[in-house]
Order: structure tokens, then C-alpha cells, then sequence
């Protein structure tokens, strides 16, 4: 098996590694920090050798030797957690999910997860600070994770929110309620207020599928989304 991993963005004080994995095409992220050489691995979502690539591949990302910290799930959906209990296996990293979706990794994956999260709250480990957000709809307990860091442009270093929206946000529209208009509401309310109310135009949307985008590519479609209601 040919396993291709991506690095996707070389920031001030962390890289952001993507392998897309599965039939499914899930995203799984790779946070590292430069100074610390502690990460955080977003989605387990299969194919355990195209994991450790990713490990492989930001082994030279930090000033000092790489070490997983944290495995962090944005939701309990089964595509998103079938190499998390290899992975936990063979790192012994800690685990985090929100808090209502932890019953449902459980009984997917047969891990227990570590730390429940909620919204509003971080996601730390030793030169990594993530923003927990928490989006109903998609799932019960989805969370998106919030990385802050300094972009490099032709002027100046500028900061610049990097958003892991899990299956919650896509271009193009918010993740699928299974057409349960209450869920869809509740989803496309919670993405609107903790995410387009709170993020710059510039932060970029890191989904769980697909390929990337920004608040401010979707932030005029918010209307419209509402309106087909979905």
C-alpha cells in the first residue's frame, strides 16, 4: 500500500499533517509542536500504517524527537475511530472526545476515552493549545478543535485561526442531520454562532472529508443553507 501524507501547513510555532485514509476519504491531522516535539493526532480514522506515516513524516517537524501527547476525536461516527484502538495500543497516547459522544466511542472502538470535553474549554498539551468548540446536530457530542498560530504573508506575521470542524462543517454546507430539521437548526445555529460569529474571514476549516476552506468562502452561503435546510 502506497500511503501519501501531506504536510499542509509549516506555521510559526507548529506543522499540520494530513493523510487521507479509508474509502471513506477521512482526514486524520497531525498537530506538532516545533518547540516541544509533543502532537496531537485528530481523528484515528483507519489504516494504522498511514498513521505511523504520519509520525514518520513529522519526525524532523521539531527542534527535539517527536512524541504523540493526545488523540483527539471530533465525534463518535465509526469511520472517524477504527484505528483508535491500535493506535492507543501502540502509543499509549491519552484520548479525548465531547463528553456526549464518549459512550458511543466506547461501544464503536472499544476505548474509553481520557478526557471529556466540552465547549468552550482547551485542549492542552506541551506547546499546543487547542479551543474546544462544541457543535450539536451532527452528532450529540461533535467538537470542533481551534489551533491559533502565526501565518507568514508577504508583510507580516499574521495570526490566523485553523478550525478541525470533524464532520460538522464542509464547503459548501454544514454535516448531515439525517434530514431531522431540529438537529439540522441546532447544527446550523451552533456553527453560525460559535464559529462565523467568533472566527475572522481568513480562518481556515480543516473538515473531517474534503478538502479545506475558510469562514469567509461559506460566510454569504449561511443564508442559503438555511433556506434549503440542509
Amino acid at each position: 500500500m502506497t500511503v501519501e501524507t501531506t504536510l499542509i501547513h509549516d506555521l510559526a510555532a507548529h506543522t499540520v499533517r494530513r493523510a487521507v485514509v479509508s474509502t471513506m476519504a477521512n482526514n486524520v491531522y497531525l498537530i506538532t509542536a516545533k518547540s516541544t516535539g509533543a502532537q496531537i493526532l485528530i481523528d484515528a480514522a483507519d489504516e494504522i500504517l498511514a498513521i505511523d506515516k504520519l509520525f514518520q513524516d513529522a519526525a524532523n517537524d521539531a527542534q527535539v524527537p517527536t512524541s504523540l501527547a493526545m488523540i483527539a476525536t471530533t465525534h463518535q461516527h465509526w469511520d472517524h475511530v477504527r484505528a483508535l484502538a491500535a493506535l492507543v495500543a501502540q502509543t499509549g497516547a491519552p484520548t479525548a472526545a465531547g463528553a456526549d459522544d464518549i459512550a458511543g466511542i466506547a461501544s464503536g472502538s472499544g476505548v474509553a476515552t481520557d478526557l471529556a470535553l466540552i465547549h468552550g474549554g482547551t485542549l492542552s498539551v506541551a506547546g499546543i493549545e487547542l479551543a474546544t468548540v462544541h457543535l450539536r446536530g451532527h452528532t450529540a457530542g461533535s467538537i470542533a478543535y481551534v489551533l491559533q498560530d502565526l501565518v507568514q504573508d508577504k508583510s507580516a506575521h499574521a495570526s490566523r485561526a485553523f478550525i478541525f470542524s470533524g464532520d460538522s462543517l464542509f464547503p459548501g454546507g454544514v454535516g448531515n442531520t439525517e434530514q431531522d430539521q431540529s438537529r439540522f437548526t441546532q447544527l446550523l445555529n451552533d456553527v453560525q454562532e460559535r464559529l462565523f460569529d467568533v472566527y475572522a474571514d481568513d480562518a481556515i476549516v480543516l473538515p473531517g472529508h474534503g478538502n479545506p476552506t475558510t469562514i469567509g468562502a461559506e460566510r454569504s452561503s449561511l443564508p442559503q443553507w438555511r433556506e434549503r435546510g440542509w
